[in-house]
């Protein structure tokens, strides 16, 4: 992958962040929409984050002969090189297929990540020594064909079985569409991502607020976000990803186990929130086409996603309920946006709530449109209403509010409005009807 490439100038911690944002715009621009099938292959972690990612590709990982014991609960003699642990959906992770498979010495600990779909084909890798590291990135088809042979040629020596698999997953991918322009979208990405991990932070004084400045110091705001929730996300994502691989371990006891799915819960829960504020200033930059919005099942929706948000509200000792009305038609949203986006609204409104509170969500049609009504209440004695007040909230700027007497931060109401506004939603918020939330109706159903 380095043949032709300069030598770089990076120290580790630049190239690092390099290797982080190289994953975000992968995941977040250039793997979308989520490939329904393809191939990762990676070392000497899984380096992808996003579940709905990992749950569609197969994934092969090589790792130090050490943490695959460590996974496996089993000492490193019980477990030799070559050795590999298949991993299927019903263990406590989102991948559809992980295997592992054990590094050498000589491998080094250079991370390495190759994805193959259909539509798009490149391989990412850090290198080089000290003080001259650098980030390559691959996407022509000499090459990457070149990397997959000698994968396979090592494959082949450790696990023939493993890698007859991986042919075959290759081969059930059919014709792959090149696209020779990758590189071309990809540095430019990755530039644009760096500016915002990184954002430049000059202190001058401002003689006169111009209609200019004041525009100046917003983009300063919104980029500096931007960048503090990257840099809160991403250590989080990889505490996940390492938590999930203990969950896998067979010599858990119940204690251990229940605290780790605590913290994989906990992660999750701030990922969330973190990414809907990422969101929320990124819509700043860019607004969302309404052109974007397709027919969704906002019932069906509530129905999955109320397991995960039951788990997260017992952890605060609050009760959800829910009433969804039967045969409801379809609404016009982005269902991939609209389920963080919604459970955004979850957490924002119960934070309020002491034990024992409970969360009401109901959903009704309402002429042309459905009725998404979330209202709260302090315990079964007293009535429904609407107790989630954000009065104790301070907006920080137009994006972000906190409580200064628990430093919790959440999107402000307005935030949150152009949010909605961007999937098809109108919200209202009044003291005598809780959060409302009108989703138009697919015409026609």
């Amino acid at each position: 992958m380095a043949e032709g490439v300069p030598e770089g100038h990076s120290d580790e911690t630049t190239v690092r962040r390099l290797w982080w944002a190289a994953l975000d715009i992968l995941q977040e621009k250039i793997l979308v929409p989520i490939p329904t099938k393809g191939i990762w292959l990676a070392s000497p972690l899984p380096a992808l984050y996003e579940p709905k990612l990992l749950n569609q590709l197969e994934g092969w990982l090589w790792s130090p002969p050490e943490l695959l014991s460590f996974e496996s609960g089993q000492s490193t003699t019980l477990l030799p090189p070559g050795r590999s642990k298949s991993v299927e959906s019903d263990c406590y992770t989102d991948c559809r297929i992980f295997r592992y498979l054990s590094l050498r010495e000589e491998d080094g600990q250079d991370p390495l990540l190759i994805i193959i779909t259909p539509e798009v084909q490149v391989a990412l890798a850090l290198q080089g020594d000290k003080n001259k590291r650098n980030l390559l990135m691959r996407s022509d088809p000499k090459t990457l064909s070149d990397i997959l042979k000698m994968l396979d040629f090592r494959l082949n020596e450790e696990d023939p079985k493993q890698a007859k698999e991986l042919r075959n997953s290759l081969a059930s991918l059919g014709k792959l569409n090149n696209q020779d322009n990758l590189k071309d979208l990809f540095w430019p990405l990755l530039s644009e991502r760096l500016a915002s991990m990184a954002p430049s932070l000059t202190l001058q004084p401002i003689l006169e607020h111009s209609e200019d400045s004041i525009a100046s110091e917003f983009n300063s705001e919104v980029t500096l976000l931007e960048a503090l929730t990257h840099e809160v996300r991403t250590p989080l994502a990889t505490i996940r990803t390492l938590i999930r691989s203990l969950l896998r371990r067979n010599d858990l006891n119940d204690l251990v186990y229940n605290r780790l799915q605590q913290i994989d819960s906990e992660c999750t829960e701030q990922i969330d929130r973190f990414g809907l504020i990422f969101n929320a200033a990124e819509l700043h930059r860019q607004p969302v086409e309404a052109s974007r919005l397709a027919s969704t099942d906002l019932g069906s929706m509530l129905e999955l996603l109320a397991p995960s948000w039951e788990q997260q509200l017992g952890r605060r000792e609050v009760i959800l309920q829910l009433d969804i009305a039967q045969d409801l038609p379809e609404v016009l949203s982005d269902s991939e946006r609209l389920e963080p986006m919604l459970g955004g609204l979850i957490d924002q409104t119960s934070r309020a709530l002491p034990p024992g509170g409970i969360l009401f969500l109901q959903l009704r049609p309402a002429g042309h449109r459905l009725k998404l009504q979330i209202l709260c209440q302090t315990s079964n004695r007293n009535p429904l209403k609407e107790d989630c007040s954000e009065e104790r909230y301070s907006d920080l700027e137009t994006v972000l509010s906190w409580d200064p007497n628990t430093g919790s931060l959440q999107v402000t109401q307005a935030a949150t409005q152009r949010l909605l506004a961007s999937l098809g939603g109108r919200l209202t918020h009044r003291r005598d009807s809780g959060i409302t939330v009108f989703f138009p109706i697919v015409q026609g159903n």
